[in-house]
């Protein structure tokens, strides 16, 4: 339908219900009203594809101000907060120093008129429908865009001294801010802001590409051997997603297996209790598991494995912490911990637990990885990447993994975590960070495995201490769609397969001991056999038993 035709359509809706008596209630009339306005829009805008989004709910529950502007709106959708008006000063300083270099006699008023003229293009990029009048609208990106190009030409530079860009803290008060998600910016508007500087459009170019070039690789969390920013830069829509792609390069080596069966997709209105409760087998005894391992400081499948059965089930603490973490999809539990924390009866509730379903499930397939010190023990060595994420691999003739250089320091965690965000919300082909995310949370449990990446020179560590970043990666949240990235998860594979021909030996060798045999005589086991398929799982019997069965370690002959 032409869109002439739809603008029609929404005025009659008006017209007829005023000629044949009906009078509109106030959400009716609001509804004609937002339908006309929208309608008004080009077709440049309401067909244009979204780049600024909402942070899914999912994500923005795990830690609302990792996702929030602290102290300065950029862009429309938190300029009505009334806790960062404070800041507007400081913006309105940076756009006056701006007038004051563009050529000739051209005013501020000048770059709002041309960014009127480009109304359409400045909403398109935008997922929500912006009530925002086209001066309203052009003020306000006029004086943000002059704002974040003052600080982006003053980052890091001696001869700053405005407060914003000189002082150490407000820099990275404002790197967080400019780099989050709903925070954006579209980057032409640099290029119109530096039109009036600048008569060329080469030089235009060139200075809107070395400004962006220096900022993107200061703030890079990951470190590779890119020595620039390749291409046009314009052809990215803003910040983040500039920054994604240096950081996630187009390649083939993070293309998708089409031909694999792919995980299910979790919608965020999926994401129910029934939802979960098909996705899990033994649901109901996974909600108790959960209670009991929210207090240890271990990914949840490792502790499962180890604690859940052989040790006593009197551990029980509250669920939010390192199970949420690293499986975000439980905090849909979170509504029945009350009622289960009041159970004390919690070893008769997991009496039959089918340990082996549970490791299995999709809630934690994607995290089953032994941690940093695990694979130290196992002989694994960790090696840095120069190239960045092409690099992750392990060579299982050397047991040696290759993982990217990460800095840490007080921007990482926010840049990270609204990465994944815009890669959750705009990608539509493998979540390769989000991935990458997932598998450093699954390595990193405490302190020391922090401590063997920092000495293997694979994690500058800038944050007060080992436990302050494996906290960040503990807390570090997954996508809320699930994805295969090949190299990835082959890499967790391999990694998987060599640590458990380790401990397969080391469990052979160990229950060759007279010691051990005793002690699995008399918790009621007869014989073991090469592999669970030999024989059924044991009814009865100790922890130790149930335990060795549903994990496949095996005794020799």
């Amino acid at each position: 339908m032409a869109l002439a035709q739809l603008e029609a359509q929404a005025r009659f809706v008006g017209v007829a219900a005023g000629n044949a008596g009906l009078e509109l209630d106030d959400h009716q009339s609001r509804w004609v009203s937002l339908v006309r306005r929208r309608m008004e829009s080009g077709a440049e805008e309401l067909g244009a594809v979204a780049k600024v989004f909402d942070v899914p709910k999912l994500l923005r529950a795990t830690k609302p101000e990792a996702y929030t502007p602290q102290h300065f709106a950029i862009g429309p959708y938190h300029y009505q907060r009334p806790e960062l008006k404070d800041m507007e000063r400081y913006k309105l300083a940076a756009a006056k120093r701006a007038e004051k270099l563009f050529a000739g006699d051209r005013k501020f008023d000048d770059l709002v008129q041309k960014f009127v003229g480009v109304k359409e293009r400045m909403r398109a990029p935008y997922h929500r429908f912006l009530e925002l009048n086209e001066q309203t609208l052009a003020w306000m990106m006029a004086i943000d865009t002059c704002f974040l190009l003052d600080f982006l030409e003053s980052y890091h530079v001696e001869e700053a001294t405005d407060m914003v860009s000189s002082a150490t803290n407000w820099i990275n008060v404002m790197v967080r801010d400019a780099m989050m998600l709903e925070n954006q910016i579209p980057l032409f508007l640099f290029a119109g802001a530096l039109q009036l500087r600048h008569a060329s459009e080469e030089v235009v170019a060139d200075a809107m590409h070395s400004v962006l070039d220096r900022f993107i690789r200061e703030v890079c969390p990951i470190k590779t051997t890119a020595l620039a920013i390749a291409g046009d830069v314009a052809k990215y829509a803003h910040l983040l997603e500039l920054l994604y792609h240096f950081l996630v390069p187009a390649s083939e080596v993070f293309a998708e297996d089409t031909a694999a069966e792919l995980p299910p997709l979790f919608p965020e209105e999926l994401l129910s209790m029934d939802a979960l409760e098909q996705q899990v087998p033994d649901y109901d005894k996974v909600k108790q598991a959960c209670m009991q391992v929210s207090s240890l400081n271990i990914a949840p499948v490792r502790f499962i494995k180890k604690n859940l059965i052989s040790k006593p089930l009197s551990l029980a603490s509250s669920l939010p912490g390192k199970i949420m973490s690293k499986v975000p999809l439980l905090a849909a539990l979170a509504p029945m911990l009350g009622k289960l924390m009041a159970s004390t009866d919690v070893e008769a509730r997991l009496k039959g637990v089918n340990l082996g379903s549970i490791v299995n499930s999709p809630l934690v397939q994607e995290i089953m990885i032994p941690s940093v010190e695990q694979l130290a023990g196992c002989g694994v060595r960790f090696v840095p990447a120069p190239e960045g994420m092409a690099g992750i691999a392990f060579d299982a003739a050397t047991a040696t993994l290759t993982l990217p250089v990460v800095r840490l320091d007080g921007n990482t965690e926010v840049i990270l975590r609204n990465l994944v965000a815009y890669e959750t919300a705009a990608v539509r082909g493998p979540l390769v960070l989000a991935r990458y995310t997932e598998l450093m949370n699954g390595i990193i449990d405490s302190a020391k495995d922090v401590k063997i990446l920092r000495e293997s020179g694979i994690i500058f560590n800038g944050m007060k201490s080992d436990k302050e970043a494996a906290d960040m990666w503990n807390g570090m949240c997954r996508a809320v769609r699930p994805s295969k990235v090949p190299l990835m998860d082959g890499v967790i594979r391999e990694v998987n397969t060599h640590r458990n021909r380790k401990a397969s030996v080391k469990a052979k060798r160990l229950l060759k001991r007279p010691s051990a045999r005793s002690m699995i005589a008399n918790n009621g086991s007869a014989a073991y056999y090469s592999c669970r398929s030999c024989r059924p799982q044991p009814e009865e019997g100790s922890s130790l038993t149930s335990l060795l069965w549903s994990v496949g370690v095996v005794c020799a002959d």
